[in-house]
């Protein structure tokens, strides 16, 4: 089986002090991922289900098309980065789950997969999450005080 090519495969999940709606919006927005995710340096919408994104990966420049291939409202979201504009060199794969929580709160699970071995993904996904989480809930946060303050 030396022949098979390595897979990196790692997964994560953390509970966002947000309702599981503002949660999804928030991560549909793939264009503000340099926000949360370090390895993202730019992204440009090309429609709703396609962006162009250039990123880092083990210290190397890479840009490629993100696609999202199947959304389950406030439920799941898939997809897949391919190098490239157009070609079909795959590069990675995501699902990310949400589970709404009794307290309004969110449960989202990330989970990532490359065919290149990526130094320290299991870190990386856990760091790209708690950035998440503080975005959302800094977001959520203003919103709350905003009025008040009016």
């Amino acid at each position: 089986m030396s022949g098979e090519p390595k897979m990196s495969t790692a997964q994560g999940s953390i509970l966002v002090k947000a309702p599981i709606g503002s949660v999804y919006r928030r991560c549909l927005r793939f264009e503000d991922s340099p926000q949360f995710i370090t390895a993202v340096k730019e992204v440009e919408k090309l429609d709703a289900n396609h962006f162009s994104m250039a990123v880092t990966c083990n210290g190397k420049r890479m840009e490629g098309l993100l696609e999202i291939m199947l959304r389950v409202p406030e439920r799941r979201l898939t997809w897949r980065l391919v190098a490239g504009k157009s070609r079909c060199d795959h590069v990675a794969t995501g699902v990310t789950s949400f589970t709404s929580q009794s307290d309004r709160s969110t449960r989202v699970h990330l989970k990532v997969s490359s065919p290149t071995v990526v130094d320290d993904l299991s870190d990386r996904v856990h760091q790209y999450l708690r950035n998440f989480k503080r975005l959302v809930e800094d977001r959520a946060r203003r919103k709350r005080v905003a009025p008040r303050e009016a």
